[in-house]
């Protein structure tokens, strides 16, 4: 489906965004002092705001001013906006391109659409990115790079349906009337007749985005990220297929620190071997033991090239045994470090709270298995849980408010406070992991006796928990029949 949504549907009439981004851009230079004609600072002849470009008309073949515009969109990255203007035949064309780098694993994002509010959140669509409608299983595949809301996609596919719908009622009037549907289930949508309904993006390159905001209730916002496929790697032009020059130099990873009670000497290290040369695997030479450092060969998720997995088994006191693997590829630079807990499936999973009241507690282990959540916290006495934030980051960044409203930045503001009194322990919180497998841990300061600060909870795991699980599949008696 070729998408030409740019704009903001009928609260817009038919505007641009992009032109609706500029003319912001423009307000903002005129505040600076710039000229919103040239694009000049004064004293400053060689800066532009908006870069144009004379370019060739697709459509008349005449020539027309193409307008980039590099601009950073608050709490995701840099973009740059690009919109086409022929003033012969009246052609026009605007997408998006991402100015930074692909992401090491792809993305994917999911959002919850559940008032008039959320259809103005923003949203990034690069042009390999896939955004699905939920709700009525509709699909926009890849296609040009948009930024817009979640009303002007609903608007884009909406004009899109329309533009053929007289010929299909007469043509093919059967799926006429299923196009009908959906286009009445997308004009409630967009009027706010049809809450909740659920859309989702997902971009193999990680530079797509769904905006989230501070508040949202568990369930309602999502991201998760994964590692590409060879075909995803081919297709951003990745991997063995695409070799490099001979010039070049592969970008070293920098070393992998982890705790010094946990350290092992060659843990981590270069290999001496070329990208060619398989890895050396001493993990079938003889059972594992505890501390030593074993090395398998892998395929790097970033660039699929070959690469060595490092892991070594070390026992948590009062416990259990975990592996920990490391993995650095000397190709691309990824790198990545896991903690895996072994042993049997526990028959109950395991809640764990801690109350963090002083510094110290801040500086307790924590091991967070890949099956534990973080539910969803009072946020009157705790920060959103699953964003973390090194000290120093909670500001918002400048110039956001252009692109953001009063209102948001003011919420925005006032979570990066809270969270910072957080991070600095003047403010107390709890933090909640609960994990169906019981392989998580919270570090004791008092062990072994119990610890006041920190409730071990044991519950029945959901049917859904189950299910995810593939423990309902799972048969360890009988099996052989």
């Amino acid at each position: 489906m070729a998408q030409q949504a740019n704009g903001t549907g009928e609260r817009l009439q038919g505007a641009s965004l992009a032109q609706d981004l500029f003319e912001d851009m423009g307000r903002k230079a005129d505040s600076l002092g710039l000229s919103s004609q040239n694009g000049h600072a004064e004293g400053e002849t060689e800066q532009k705001v908006v870069e144009e470009i004379e370019s060739l008309c697709m459509s008349c073949h005449e020539n027309g001013i193409t307008r980039l515009l590099l601009t950073r969109i608050p709490f995701f990255r840099e973009i740059v906006i690009m919109s086409f203007d022929c003033t012969h035949c009246g052609f026009r064309n605007n997408e998006i391109q991402s100015a930074g780098e692909i992401q090491p694993k792809g993305a994917r994002y999911a959002l919850r659409v559940e008032k008039d509010a959320d259809l103005q959140r923003q949203v990034v669509k690069s042009d390999i990115c896939v955004f699905r409608i939920e709700d009525l299983d509709l699909e926009i595949p890849a296609g040009k790079g948009q930024y817009t809301n979640v009303e002007g996609v609903l608007s884009g596919v909406r004009t899109d349906l329309e533009s053929n719908q007289e010929a299909r009622m007469e043509q093919m009037p059967e799926v006429g009337e299923k196009i009908a549907g959906i286009l009445r289930t997308l004009a409630d949508m967009m009027a706010g007749r049809k809450y909740p309904f659920m859309v989702s993006a997902d971009d193999p390159s990680g530079n797509s985005w769904i905006e989230w905001t501070p508040g949202d209730a568990a369930g309602k916002w999502a991201k998760s990220e994964y590692n590409r496929t060879a075909a995803q790697n081919g297709m951003l032009g990745l991997g063995d297929d695409v070799p490099a020059p001979e010039h070049e130099h592969h970008a070293t990873a920098p070393d992998t620190e982890i705790r010094p009670e946990y350290h092992a000497a060659g843990m981590v290290h270069s290999l001496s071997t070329s990208d060619s040369a398989p890895a050396t695997n001493n993990v079938d030479d003889s059972d594992i033991v505890e501390d030593q450092v074993y090395s398998f060969p892998a395929s790097c998720p970033g660039c699929t090239r070959p690469c060595a997995t490092n892991m070594k088994m070390v026992n948590i006191p009062y416990f259990k045994q975990v592996v920990l693997m490391s993995t650095v590829c000397e190709s691309c630079g990824y790198r990545s470090n896991e903690v895996k807990t072994g042993g049997e499936v526990p028959e109950k999973g395991c809640k764990i709270t801690l109350q963090v009241r002083t510094k110290e507690d801040l500086s307790r282990d924590i091991l967070k298995s890949e099956s534990a959540a973080h539910p969803h916290p009072d946020p009157e006495r705790s920060p959103r849980s699953g964003i973390w934030l090194e000290d120093g980051d909670a500001a918002v960044p400048d110039g956001s408010g252009d692109s953001m409203p009063t209102e948001s930045k003011r919420t925005w503001e006032e979570f990066f406070s809270s969270l910072g009194d957080a991070i600095e322990g003047r403010k107390p919180f709890s933090l909640t992991l609960e994990d169906p497998l019981a392989s998580s841990y919270v570090q004791s300061l008092t062990a072994p006796e119990p610890d006041p600060q920190i409730e071990i909870e044991e519950y029945e795991r959901t049917e859904e928990e189950l299910e995810d699980l593939g423990l309902n599949d799972m048969k360890t008696e009988g099996y052989e029949a």
